[in-house]
């Protein structure tokens, strides 16, 4: 039998007529100096590449929380930050657990209470709340969802969690071109996997200032008071 992720920070209802909740995860670090963001802050240094993942990581959980959907949980890293007073009150929260981003993803999708699971980063500025109904949706009539980004990798990535749980993150070429083929490929054949639009994440310098002119307010919204401590 699988393990069972331990949540943090909310009761764990279900949805009306006894079925399962629809989980979405937001794949957050604690936002300290050094920690989030390294590759882009080679491009534009330390203190702007934290302080854009603090503002980029308030605006997505901000937008994407509370529709009645479906849960939002936010995973941490590294574990020990699970019960840091950073991140918004009131947001489930369980651990990311140990290992590369693969062994990571895998943790969160097998051990989480039944129910479709969306997986998504806070570095996606364009991501709306549309795009996870869609996945969501998506998900209806097939095993797995994933959001192509431009360069290889991915955005976002669904599973359908039933009757089985896949891992299709095993040998996966993190941080290369290669990163959504090798994730597609791992579902298997005769899995069917629905695809959404293509979305950038900010990764480095020239993805960092595209971001800069698109809407102040995707980026950097209005925050709530809740919001604020995670900001500082």
């Amino acid at each position: 039998m699988r393990g069972r992720c331990k949540l943090v920070g909310g009761g764990q209802r279900r949805r009306r007529g006894g079925r399962s909740p629809r989980w979405l995860i937001i794949m957050v670090k604690a936002p300290r100096l050094g920690w989030v963001k390294t590759r882009l802050g080679r491009d534009v240094g330390a203190v702007a590449a934290t302080g854009f993942y603090r503002h980029a990581a308030a605006s997505v959980i901000g937008r994407l929380s509370g529709h009645g959907r479906w849960r939002t949980v936010l995973a941490v890293a590294p574990d020990r930050e699970l019960g840091t007073r950073q991140f918004p009150r009131g947001r489930l929260r369980m651990a990311q657990g140990q290992g590369d981003l693969g062994d990571r993803l895998a943790f969160v999708t097998r051990t989480l209470p039944p129910g479709p699971a969306v997986v998504i980063g806070t570095d996606i500025p364009g991501i709306t709340a549309r795009d996870i109904a869609n996945a969501f949706a998506a998900l209806g009539g097939h095993d797995g969802v994933l959001g192509p980004a431009p360069d290889g990798g991915y955005w976002l990535v669904g599973l359908k969690r039933s009757p089985d749980i896949v891992n299709p993150f095993r040998t996966v070429r993190w941080s290369s071109e290669h990163a959504f083929a090798d994730t597609l490929r791992n579902f298997g054949a005769g899995r069917k996997v629905a695809r959404l639009r293509t979305l950038a994440d900010v990764d480095d310098g020239a993805t960092y200032a595209q971001a800069a002119s698109w809407s102040g307010r995707r980026v950097l919204p209005p925050v709530n008071a809740q919001q604020v401590k995670f900001l500082r």
